[in-house]
């Protein structure tokens, strides 16, 4: 499917973006796409950070994928800079087709090519299909993660 271009995302995008998040169990618990305000104001901050790219791919003009990229630069490690993926989500009528593939794919070059030295990323415990196909494209389950709702 030549017709895929992945592209920084604009505030545009931001309702495609929220359904998305929304559209599996976890995400309907925890996302609100009618109350725009939120998100709107996350995207402000999003867009003014050079270290995040918010990307979406987008499909004959429709937004049918998205992930966002962050880079954080540290001291661990001799000061290596990691990439962190975060919020991939695939429209459901493009899942299983590739689209995810291409997504990782363009993150981890894109870390490499702005010099990351690693690329890690979180997925829900409960997302075991997720961590499968992580797996597949040479990630591995290195770490155990901890949150605290603030």
């Amino acid at each position: 499917m030549t017709d895929l271009t992945i592209r920084r995302a604009t505030a545009d995008d931001l309702p495609a973006i929220v359904a998305m998040l929304a559209d599996d169990p976890l995400g309907a618990t925890r996302e609100s796409p009618d109350d725009p305000a939120p998100y709107r104001a996350a995207y402000e901050q999003i867009a003014a950070d050079p270290h995040q790219h918010l990307v979406v791919a987008e499909r004959s003009g429709r937004v049918v994928g998205t992930l966002q990229l962050t880079l954080v630069p540290g001291l661990s490690r001799r000061g290596a800079t990691r990439a962190v993926i975060e919020a991939v989500r695939i429209h459901a009528d493009e899942r299983g087709a590739g689209l995810g593939t291409d997504l990782i794919e363009w993150a981890v070059a894109t870390s490499r090519r702005l010099g990351a030295d690693l690329v890690q990323l979180t997925s829900d415990a409960t997302r075991t299909d997720a961590h499968r196909f992580y797996e597949r494209l040479g990630f591995t389950a290195s770490h155990l993660g901890f949150k605290l709702a603030l």
